[in-house]
């Protein structure tokens, strides 16, 4: 059997794709994968890494303001398009799934053009372009939020929830040895804070603009995902000098570093919110404003308006953000209840579901 999985562009979708290719290999090793991206995206680098093969299409975004990026966009569709048509009648694939991102608008048009059963994985509480328009051409849209059928046809939807990385929890990670590879050697409470996989400016800043805060409250560990583009900003900085800070260009071990930690702080994309409510960790939310539809509001939204974690808007980020993970910090009944709500959100078997429902597709 031979599957074909496309998407990418960020580690929000390149990470469920390859999780899912784990999970179909877990039920059949013999099944063949190849994975299909946009050139120059990062799942170019991390799907070989994983140990599949992939083809890269000429494909990017279209730009949903004025800008000359979008004079090229027409060429790059029908490039993809050809490439996806070539690619497809080589592999010969038994199922064609998507998982999001600008790959896989070519290569689920061509799979239903000729006939082959598909599959898109939405990850957000709100659709993209692309997986709206896909929805009335594909088999089956398994979905990690309730109330999908204001998006896609009711019929075709199945609630599996997000595809996460079996290391998060498949082995439970000691605490004090997580501590000790971020170089803790004490027994105090510990702030795990990122931005997604390149790191988030606003979320920095706010790390910055409260380093008399953070100064004060010395007993605390900050374990400080900058991104790598923000290393060298940081990494001499004042705030970097503390002995209480980590600062990380990326973090390679996302398990050790939510072992570690006894607050999250993050941006609200799909797969980091459902991380998130595998782990059970009390989580202060700062959605990025910056994305199409606003879809990480609307993410982080779900959780909060089930208590399940807190949010602090973009604009507010600077003034609120580390105050916030102070009163959360202080306020023990406050983190049993979000991680209470949260154990009632997580879906540990959604990588399986997804394999399963693709094999489905195949039989």
């Amino acid at each position: 059997m031979r599957v074909l999985i496309s998407g990418g562009g960020t580690g929000g979708h390149v990470y469920p794709a390859i999780a899912i290719a784990n999970a179909i290999k877990d039920k059949d090793p013999s099944v063949e994968i190849l994975f299909v991206g946009a050139q120059g995206k990062l799942e170019m680098e991390k799907v070989p890494a994983a140990g599949y093969p992939i083809e890269g299409l000429w494909i990017s975004g279209f730009q949903r303001k004025l800008s000359l990026r979008n004079l090229s966009f027409p060429f790059k569709l029908i490039s993809s398009l050809y490439r996806a048509r070539k690619i497809i009648k080589k592999f010969k694939p038994d199922v064609a799934v998507g998982v999001g991102g600008y790959a896989s608008g070519p290569i689920l048009q061509v799979a239903s053009m000729m006939k082959i059963p598909t599959l898109i994985q939405e990850q957000n509480s709100y659709p993209g372009i692309t997986n709206k328009i896909l929805a009335k051409k594909v088999n089956k849209i398994c979905v990690a939020y309730e109330g999908m059928e204001r998006f896609f046809p009711k019929s075709k939807i199945i609630l599996t929830g997000n595809p996460v990385r079996r290391d998060l929890y498949d082995t439970p990670i000691n605490k004090e040895e997580a501590k000790a590879s971020f170089g803790i050697d004490n027994d105090h409470k510990t702030v795990l804070i990122f931005g997604g996989s390149l790191g988030a400016r606003r979320i920095n800043e706010s790390v910055e603009d409260a380093f008399d805060i953070i100064k004060r409250h010395s007993e605390i560990n900050y374990v400080w995902q900058v991104g790598k583009m923000y290393f060298d900003e940081y990494s001499c900085g004042v705030v970097a000098a503390l002995p209480n800070i980590t600062v990380l260009p990326f973090i390679e071990r996302m398990d050790f570093a939510y072992a570690a930690s006894d607050v999250v702080v993050c941006r609200a994309g799909a797969l980091t919110i459902s991380e998130i409510a595998l782990i059970n960790k009390p989580a202060v939310l700062v959605p990025s404003p910056h994305v199409a539809e606003d879809h990480q509001t609307k993410n982080a939204m779900a959780l909060v308006s089930n208590e399940a974690a807190l949010m602090v808007r973009n604009a507010e980020a600077q003034e609120k953000m580390i105050p916030t993970v102070l009163e959360l910090l202080s306020d023990e009944k406050l983190q049993n209840n979000l991680v209470s709500n949260l154990k009632k959100m997580g879906r540990p078997n959604a990588t399986s579901e997804i394999a399963e429902e693709i094999f489905k597709l195949i039989n």
